[in-house]
């Protein structure tokens, strides 16, 4: 007859407690994340000095709008074509060499597009962006 000690329904561990191996785990990251920004290893350089200035600001963009029914804005001032000319001159004159940035509705008529093109172009300004959404 065999000795046995407890009850026969008591059986052995199956499977290994992962809980606190996720818990050493953890504070070790914690430990390494921690340690890693504040020892963050610099290198000394001596760095070259320059005498670079600074460069001027660009000069503002003139805005220019065209909507649907041929109307024409500079910013949000509505002109005339004329108008329109002689502003371009005057900026073209001053010697800034601004950029024009022209917004057309895309119901606009492209003949307006076309003459304030034409415009910019005999003004002398060279720098025309179209502006979409």
């Amino acid at each position: 007859m065999a000795f046995q000690l407890g009850d026969d329904d008591v059986h052995g561990m199956n499977e290994m407690n992962l809980i606190p191996l996720i818990d050493v785990m953890l504070v070790l990251m914690i430990i390494f994340l921690l340690t890693a920004t504040v020892l963050n290893p610099t290198v000394p350089l001596d760095l070259p000095k320059t005498s670079a200035a600074v460069n001027e600001t660009p000069p503002e963009a003139i805005q220019i709008s065209i909507d649907k029914d041929a109307g024409i804005f500079w910013d949000s001032d509505p002109i005339s074509m004329e108008e329109l000319e002689t502003r371009l001159q005057e900026q073209s004159a001053a010697g800034t060499n601004p950029s024009v940035q022209l917004r057309a509705d895309k119901d606009s008529r492209y003949d307006t597009v076309a003459q304030v093109l034409a415009a910019t172009s005999q003004a002398g300004l060279t720098k025309v962006a179209f502006v979409n959404e």
